[in-house]
């Protein structure tokens, strides 16, 4: 039986740099083989995401029908204030404004630049979102001022009697 040859390690280097010969300064280095593989796996993930939500857009079910929710009666409402709701989910705050005797507006009450609650402003006249100064106006949600991109979303409202209901959301852009 032949017994391994052992060769002498020298004195400062420990036994595994030989069997792992990286060197510290190569480590920070990224060649171009891991920059392509690193670019060509995300661009794959990327694309799966974007199958994903294609897919599920294209199975989802018919979108349900909004239903009338009663916001609160006209006499309740004094002109020039406001009521806060939710429509059509419990998580989707809007704002009721009374502009005149028979003329009812209402929004959705998150801004369209970054989701922040929209106030009404009664001495404009208008709804303002008091993260970055947006400004829309009450007649038809326009924007007026500040960095939001589009209108705000509009709820659509029916009379039925005393009683103001909203019965669906208009997300058309009106220019």
């Amino acid at each position: 039986m032949s017994t391994p040859k052992v060769e002498p390690v020298s004195a400062g280097e420990p036994l595994w740099r030989e069997e792992f010969p990286i060197r510290a300064g190569d480590e920070r280095l990224v060649t171009r083989r891991q920059l392509a593989k690193f670019l060509t796996l995300t661009s794959l993930g990327m694309l799966a995401g974007n199958l994903w939500i294609l897919a599920r857009s294209l199975f989802k079910g018919p979108a349900a029908a909004f239903v009338g929710q009663r916001i609160g009666a006209v006499s309740e409402i004094p002109i020039g204030s406001v009521r806060l709701f939710s429509y059509p989910g419990p998580h989707d705050p809007c704002i009721l404004v009374r502009v005149a005797e028979d003329r009812f507006e209402a929004y959705s009450q998150k801004c369209t630049h970054l989701s922040c609650a929209v106030y009404f402003e009664a001495a404009r006249g208008t709804l303002e979102c008091p993260c970055h100064n947006g400004r829309f106006a009450v007649a038809d949600g326009r924007v007026l001022a500040g960095p939001p991109p589009r209108p705000l979303p509009r709820i659509l409202l029916e009379r039925r009697g005393d009683d103001i209901v909203a019965v669906g959301v208009d997300m058309q852009v009106s220019v």
